[in-house]
């Protein structure tokens, strides 16, 4: 455990929050949808500052640290990527404005560091009052990873599924957006707007992913200011990834399963390190158990592997390419064809010119997969839609 200083800590939260209010007021305040470029500038930044903290922690705090430093973020970025599928769920269901999606992202990004945190401090609390809890920790990880491997895994949206119900039951709602506006008036009351409800389906999603996350990271790193920071700068940039790697998140078709197998390791790792501190009565008269345990660097290259074998399987894969191209396709259709999905009109002309493109990628697959995209009524029928609005517009 590294003896961080007070100064320290205040010092890393002032520069947390110092990035968050810097993204919101030149980022997200004037509503507008980033450009490629634009995404790809700040998510190598964010990127960037996270490894140079990385490597101070390295040189201050020395090679175990450093280590675990590296580790916890790697894990915690892997999962905040397979956050951004249900996100991506969440906004569409939503039908969320373009212009609009940075501020429900970054309220999520906010709420899910606020989340984390009081579940770091809890967890670090239960670690150092009750051995047991690694136990637990290690157990919810080996669910999580079961959870993982069910196909089209819901937990994320069913919890989301329950919060917009709740909302929905107890306040007025609207079923129209008012620009960006959280509340409006309809029929001389307040109500609240699809803005808000959304943002509560996003905050359901976090604390449901704090429950998987928290314990991923205590099973690499026991040090709290390690885990705090690990956390933090993975979902700083998270706003910015989802608008670069919107098109290529379909394609990652095979990493619930690396996500899965890291989990697992985790959990075993956990289940070691507790039987070797164990003090539950029922377990050896409650003395410690001699088993072998899992260093840092091992997890570290652990991770990294499965991640790489991963990441190159799901972009060599056919069917990847297929589903990613299809599910593309179906989505800038349908926002093609939405009236509230944008009023850009430069944004509605890259729509439209995306589709174009994955109309050539599916003309361009082999007559197995091309057959297999054409079968699909629903997409077949929105994109005829999409050009016969495209044709009037002319």
């Amino acid at each position: 455990m590294m003896d961080v200083p007070s100064l320290v800590w205040v010092l890393t939260i002032a520069g947390i929050v110092a990035l968050l209010v810097f993204d919101f007021i030149f980022h997200v305040r004037h509503a507008h949808i980033p450009t490629l470029k634009e995404a790809a500038i700040w998510s190598s930044m964010y990127v960037g500052i996270a490894l140079c903290f990385g490597l101070v922690i390295l040189a201050f705090g020395g090679a175990s640290p450093g280590a675990e430093y590296f580790a916890g973020y790697i894990t915690e970025k892997a999962l905040s990527v397979d956050n951004l599928f249900v996100f991506l769920v969440i906004i569409n269901s939503f039908r969320v404005p373009g212009e609009d999606q940075q501020k429900v992202l970054l309220f999520g990004i906010v709420f899910a560091l606020v989340v984390r945190t009081v579940f770091i401090f809890l967890g670090a609390a239960l670690i150092t009052t009750f051995a047991w809890v690694f136990y637990v920790f290690g157990l919810i990880l080996l669910v999580t990873a079961g959870n993982m491997l069910r196909p089209e895994g819901s937990e994320g949206k069913s919890a989301s599924s329950v919060m917009i119900r709740i909302t929905k039951r107890l306040f007025h709602t609207t079923d129209y957006y008012d620009g960006d506006k959280l509340l409006t008036v309809r029929e001389g009351k307040r109500a609240l707007t699809p803005m808000l409800v959304v943002m509560v389906a996003i905050a359901g999603t976090d604390i449901l992913f704090a429950v998987d996350s928290i314990p991923a990271i205590f099973g690499l790193t026991q040090d709290v200011f390690i885990v705090f920071t690990a956390n933090a700068f993975a979902l700083l940039g998270l706003r910015q990834l989802y608008f670069l790697i919107d098109g290529l998140l379909n394609r990652l078709i095979f990493l619930s399963y690396g996500l899965a197998l890291i989990l697992a390791f985790i959990g075993v790792k956990l289940m070691l390190h507790a039987l070797h501190e164990n003090n539950v009565a029922f377990i050896n008269d409650g003395d410690p158990v001699p088993v072998i345990e899992l260093d840092t660097r091992l997890s570290l290259t652990v991770i990294i592997a499965v991640l790489s074998v991963t990441v190159l399987a799901s972009l060599l894969s056919r069917r990847g390419k297929v589903q990613a191209v299809t599910s593309a396709a179906r989505r800038h259709a349908a926002n093609y064809l939405d009236p509230d999905y944008t009023t850009e009109v430069g944004e509605r002309n890259r729509i439209f010119t995306k589709l174009l493109e994955e109309e050539q990628q599916i003309r361009s697959l082999g007559p197995k997969h091309r057959q297999h995209a054409n079968d699909e009524k629903d997409l077949v029928d929105l994109i005829s839609q999409a050009h016969r609005k495209h044709d009037e517009k002319l």
